[in-house]
């Protein structure tokens, strides 16, 4: 029978700190969502844009439960730029910015279903990379002392 510490045994096997760990990791969940909502500003940004200056680019008399394509154009500007800060302060590990990040990015996942009539796949596919977002800020988002 050998005589093995157990504690020195587990920590042997630990990877590095700061070490890129894979999909079980926190930090890898999220850094990415922090920079899928930095994305996801830009490209609400650029949306927002093209609502506001009624480009063609939208699916043709689209019809809004509330408000026109040009006030939903404003809301997404909007929205952009607050993304942008928390995504800022979720990489910065800021206290907080982890919850403006969720509740943010929920905000915007309600925006896309709204906006559907307007662009269904573009709108479906930032739905989509919102709940993405959501859960890697609460599942891997805790901070870890």
């Amino acid at each position: 029978m050998s005589m093995v510490e157990p504690t020195r045994f587990r920590t042997e096997q630990r990877p590095p700190e700061g070490a890129f760990l894979g999909a079980d990791s926190s930090p890898s969940w999220v850094m990415f969502s922090a920079s899928m909502i930095g994305l996801l500003a830009v490209m609400n940004f650029i949306y927002g844009i093209a609502a506001v200056a009624d480009s063609r680019f939208f699916v043709g008399e689209a019809e809004f439960v509330v408000a026109s394509l040009s006030t939903w154009g404003w809301v997404l500007i909007l929205i952009s730029a607050v993304q942008l800060l928390a995504s800022f302060g979720v990489a910065a590990q800021m206290s907080g910015a982890r919850w403006v990040g969720v509740a943010i990015v929920s905000v915007n996942a309600i925006v896309q279903l709204l906006m559907l009539p307007a662009y269904p796949w573009w709108a479906g596919m930032l739905f989509t990379l919102d709940i993405l977002v959501i859960y890697g800020l609460i599942a891997h988002g805790a901070r870890k002392d």
